[in-house]
């Protein structure tokens, strides 16, 4: 196992009615910045809730944050936090208006050009306090310090941590994720698997730990992923998604051991280029970039598929094969296609992909820093 420093500062509030614990986590006094999207939290209760515990503490409101949030919606949102004299965010949503708030929070006190700092590794000395209430889980924005933003105009996308970023706490009420659609649903459970398997799916390091955490989170998401589908009421199956989606990206299956990101490096452009939705790019990528470095892979792949899967027949081939194909068959299950062909998407994009990968200077990838660029156009080319 490889040494690494862990620490997560996040407090997590889970379970029903935990948005009244807003009235305790959020300073009294405070200033407070309200972030988040097209108003579904008007449509569930979220709002009523999320003001009541407020109380009298004065509130500025920003509606309206996209999926895959733009550079434009972050200046905006730093505008009206300036001019509010804001001192504390609040995100209510999920990964986009966390991710959203995060970048907002350092901006605010930092001068210059917004997708010029970003761009450059959002390096912040000084952070406005963050909270979120999470109605949406996958990204796991809401534990940890990254978050991504893209710019339409350039069609690029970035990723960018900073410590300052981790949110003060996070509320994880189930209940408010009764009421999101099937295809978010679904983009939620694939998101976190993803998340699982760029930090699982590498070569063996000896990190024990990490691995059975990994495998945890996986074999949750497998057995409760349908069922949010199917019983969309069900609170065990809510929670279960729920919480594995925070623990996915939360740093700790990743502390001491490999990780790749190569999946999301190719889905992110996919995502700036075409406006795929972030777990659908995922989905359509990750079985060809588990075909392309099988080789490399396939120790893990082999210890995957048996694992979780229960795949223990045949040689090493014809196992490491089963455990793609049962992967992509999963995230099929849950209504994403795993071809970008499904998407609209043909040949004509790849070489778009590739120069975008070039501009970004995402020359190598991979948990050994030896995939190229030759290699991603193998991996998208089989993913049509």
């Amino acid at each position: 196992m490889r040494d690494f420093t862990y620490g997560n500062p996040t407090r997590i509030l889970f379970g029903r009615g935990q948005i009244e614990q807003l009235a305790r986590e959020v300073p009294a006094g405070a200033r407070v910045a309200l972030l988040t999207g097209a108003g579904s939290i008007r449509n569930n209760g979220v709002y009523d809730q999320v003001k009541a515990a407020l109380g009298e503490r004065l509130v500025s409101e920003f509606w309206n944050i996209e999926p895959n949030p733009d550079v434009l919606t972050v200046v905006r949102a730093v505008t009206q936090i300036r001019a509010d004299r804001v001192d504390f965010l609040l995100a209510v949503g999920g990964g986009s208006v966390v991710d959203t708030a995060k970048a907002a929070a350092g901006l605010a006190l930092t001068e210059g050009d917004a997708w010029t700092i970003l761009s450059k590794g959002a390096r912040f000395t000084a952070v406005l306090p963050l909270g979120v209430v999470l109605t949406l889980p996958g990204t796991g924005s809401e534990a940890n310090q990254a978050a991504a933003i893209g710019n339409r105009a350039t069609s690029q996308k970035i990723v960018f941590l900073n410590p300052g970023c981790f949110p003060r706490f996070a509320v994880l009420d189930p209940l408010t994720t009764y009421s999101l659609p099937p295809r978010q649903v679904g983009n939620g459970v694939v998101d976190a698997f993803v998340h699982v398997l760029e930090q699982y799916l590498t070569f063996p390091v000896g990190g024990a730990l990490q691995d059975r955490l990994a495998e945890a989170i996986l074999a949750t998401l497998l057995e409760f992923g349908p069922l949010t589908l199917e019983k969309p009421d069900d609170y065990e199956a809510r929670a279960n998604v729920m919480w594995a989606a925070t623990l996915a990206l939360s740093g700790l299956i990743g502390a001491g051991v490999p990780q790749d990101w190569t999946t999301h490096n190719l889905g992110h452009e996919l995502t700036a280029l075409f406006g795929l939705d972030h777990a659908r790019s995922l989905a359509a990528v990750l079985p060809s970039v588990l075909e392309v470095r099988r080789e490399q892979k396939q120790q893990k792949l082999l210890q995957y598929g048996a694992r979780i899967f229960g795949i223990r027949d045949g040689d090493e081939t014809a196992r490491a094969s089963a455990a793609i194909a049962r992967t992509a068959a999963f995230f099929e299950q849950m209504g994403l296609p795993t071809r970008l062909s499904a998407y609209g998407i043909g040949e004509e994009a790849i070489p778009r992909v590739i120069d975008q990968l070039k501009a970004g200077r995402r020359l190598r990838m991979g948990e050994r820093l030896d995939v190229t660029l030759e290699h991603a156009r193998a991996m998208l080319t089989r993913a049509l």
